[in-house]
């Protein structure tokens, strides 16, 4: 009789513990971020060593800085995204794209037609261009006239890059320097026949500078763009969001503020 009443207590007893494991709260299925937010986190692959769109400045810290990188905040903060960071050499961009390491790729990268075969790019948000700067009289008018000519690049940008570029189809030699102001004095007093500098940045010497003159070099491959995988279901949503951006300026100003840095 005893065994019978003990086994009926001990039943209800785990009856009990049962019924209140049964209402007890479910975790919530909407993981956070390191951050702590709700929000889902996507993650920009990027090539932190092409300044102004995405580098280093290590005098000021470790963060990677640049025009690209305020796009992403921009557009991801609008589309209600986390997003975080993760540098790698440019050459493996679209491969993490492809294999998922990453969500999306901002690093003032080309939307060539080679490149839509494989992935997705959003509307174009930069196109690239430079200006040819001389001494006035010069007789530099197009690409070609830099056969045999020795051409200025400040070190570490863009125009750096395009210079080298030039070099490929045009026999002239290369040389870098810190500075633009360094570039432009250097062709003032001969030692360059020329630099290859952003355009809006050239125009203010220009202005300046009487003695000297410029022409246009535009990118061939269509502007930079945000890489996404193919058929992502981000584009539509980035194109929103970039195009908002450049209805109301913000677009704009990144750049300019970018730019105008000397």
């Amino acid at each position: 009789m005893k065994r019978i009443v003990s086994y009926i207590f001990v039943s209800i007893l785990l009856i009990g513990m049962l019924a209140a494991c049964g209402t007890s709260e479910e975790p919530s299925k909407t993981g956070s971020n390191k951050n702590g937010s709700d929000k889902k986190t996507l993650v920009m692959g990027t090539s932190a060593d092409y300044a102004p769109f995405e580098f280093i400045d290590t005098a000021k810290g470790d963060d990677i800085i640049g025009v690209d990188i305020d796009i992403a905040k921009a557009v991801t903060e609008k589309l209600g995204y986390n997003f975080e960071v993760r540098d790698m050499d440019f050459g493996g961009l679209i491969q993490a794209l492809q294999s998922g390491q990453v969500d999306f790729v901002l690093s003032a990268m080309s939307a060539t037609d080679e490149r839509r075969k494989s992935i997705d790019f959003s509307d174009i948000y930069y196109t690239s261009k430079h200006m040819i700067v001389s001494k006035k009289g010069s007789g530099l008018t197009k690409v070609e006239d830099l056969k045999g000519k020795k051409i200025g690049a400040q070190l570490g940008t863009i125009q750096e890059e395009k210079a080298k570029e030039l070099a490929k189809t045009v026999d002239m030699s290369v040389e870098n320097r810190n500075r633009i102001p360094e570039l432009i004095q250097e062709i003032k007093a001969g030692r360059l026949d020329a630099a290859i500098i952003e355009d809006t940045v050239a125009k203010g010497y220009l202005d300046n500078n009487p003695d000297i003159e410029g022409f246009t070099v535009e990118d061939a491959d269509g502007g930079y763009a945000i890489a996404l995988p193919k058929n992502s279901e981000l584009t539509p949503e980035f194109n929103k969001a970039l195009k908002e951006m450049l209805d109301n300026g913000e677009l704009d100003a990144i750049i300019k503020k970018w730019f105008e840095k000397k």
